[in-house]
């Protein structure tokens, strides 16, 4: 991992937070910091004895390395990474790689603030970024997409994030994705400082072999042109709303079909001129030979002005996905409640307000629809909760229900026995 560092160790003061053995001291001549060890005694109290529901990683508790929320006795929330020994079984290498990464303290980057090494076990302790991930924000919206705006945020941040880790000598990145991107209090996108050290000595660089960048499928190897071909597909995330392979991506490119790329939900939210430049952008990051592929410094340039022409605050951007979802949360109260007429205002409300994947909410507006008289409205969300969910039973059922109110009895009947057949 770049240039290394002396580490050596010296008593800790702080004993509400860290053993009282040792905090790892790196650095050089010109430039010294500590970095602080936490017993596992205040890891396990700070996590509730590392239990599930503290569990914040991509793949839960069957993940080789599990992330965990924990809160300090100060009040402050940590990110603890617990490494298992068959990733970490020499204590010596761990310790550098904490050292060295402790040191890239950057306002972009969830940054390390500790460790812990005893008998078996290897935690890193980071900062704790209470506002989901882009993974969630990206791909599993609820109340409205991303906007244009802030996916640019999100660009230049971990660009920025990036230069500043090259710029000190850590030019590695592993699996670069949108797990790795969360949001702080402010709402600000930060890049996870786990992933500047591997999983274990035998780590794997990329989960997903399609995303990976083309001279690390020939030799295994990662190097600091990869991490930019990373960030490419990371772009294209922010572009499209999907994983979308590299490969397909750029068949549409040099068909110039960009447009085909792009969200639908961003349709009417962005200039063609920042879609073209964030495209083209894209491309050169993709770039097959890892030598036509721009530093981050450039790409950093090349996303400032966007930035600056399209800014718009995370909070305006949050407080619109608040006012929408309370629509959905009146709307819910008040099918609970069996008044249907008011159930019906808000959750039309809530739909007239953008797009929406769940077929749940036009089940519940056509089950309100039904029980209000309303059977042609009803039939039309049926539909609708159908062509979200092509299998799922109730949507039949509720389409029968319909059916049957119009008038329509031998295509109630069997539509009903395709939603049984499914079941």
């Amino acid at each position: 991992m770049g240039t290394r560092f002396c580490l050596c160790f010296r008593p800790s003061n702080n004993i509400s937070d860290l053993n009282d053995s040792a905090d790892i001291e790196a650095g050089n001549e010109n430039e010294k910091y500590w970095l602080p060890k936490f017993s596992l005694d205040k890891l396990r109290a700070a996590t509730s004895g590392f239990s599930s529901h503290n569990v914040v990683s991509e793949h839960g508790e069957k993940g080789p390395n599990v992330v965990y929320k924990g809160k300090l006795e100060d009040g402050r929330l940590i990110a603890v990474k617990r490494y298992t020994l068959s990733a970490w079984p020499d204590s010596g290498p761990f310790l550098v790689e904490a050292g060295v990464v402790g040191r890239l303290s950057n306002e972009h980057l969830a940054n390390l603030i500790g460790f812990c090494v005893e008998d078996d076990e290897r935690f890193l302790v980071a900062e704790f970024m209470p506002n989901a991930t882009l993974f969630k924000h990206l791909f599993q919206w609820e109340t409205q997409p991303m906007t244009w705006a802030m996916r640019l945020r999100v660009a230049l941040y971990v660009a920025q994030a990036l230069d500043c880790c090259s710029s000190k000598g850590e030019a590695l990145y592993h699996d670069l994705n949108a797990y790795r991107v969360m949001f702080d209090q402010d709402g600000n996108p930060r890049l996870s400082c786990f992933g500047l050290i591997k999983n274990g000595t035998d780590g794997k660089s990329y989960t997903n072999l399609a995303f990976a960048p083309p001279e690390f499928l020939r030799t295994g190897r990662v190097i600091p042109e990869s991490m930019v071909y990373s960030f490419g597909t990371l772009l294209l995330n922010l572009l499209s709303g999907r994983h979308i392979p590299p490969s397909h991506a750029l068949d549409l490119i040099r068909d110039k079909n960009f447009l085909m790329l792009m969200d639908s939900c961003l349709e009417g939210h962005f200039s063609n001129d920042d879609g073209t430049e964030l495209v083209q952008l894209a491309s050169k990051c993709l770039q097959y030979e890892p030598h036509n592929r721009p530093n981050f410094k450039y790409i950093v340039s090349a996303l400032v002005p966007l930035q600056e022409q399209t800014e718009l605050s995370f909070q305006m951007w949050t407080d619109q996905m608040q006012e929408r979802l309370n629509l959905k949360k009146h709307g819910d109260a008040a099918f609970r409640a069996k008044e249907f007429a008011s159930a019906i205002d808000f959750y039309t409300e809530f739909i007239d307000g953008g797009s929406i994947e769940s077929g749940t909410l036009f089940a519940r507006r056509c089950l309100c629809y039904l029980m209000s008289d309303m059977a042609q409205e009803a039939l039309g969300d049926a539909m609708q909760a159908l062509v979200r969910h092509p299998e799922w039973p109730t949507a039949f059922y509720l389409q029968a229900a319909a059916l049957k109110s119009l008038g329509l009895d031998n295509d109630a009947e069997q539509t009903l026995k395709d939603g049984s057949s499914i079941c």
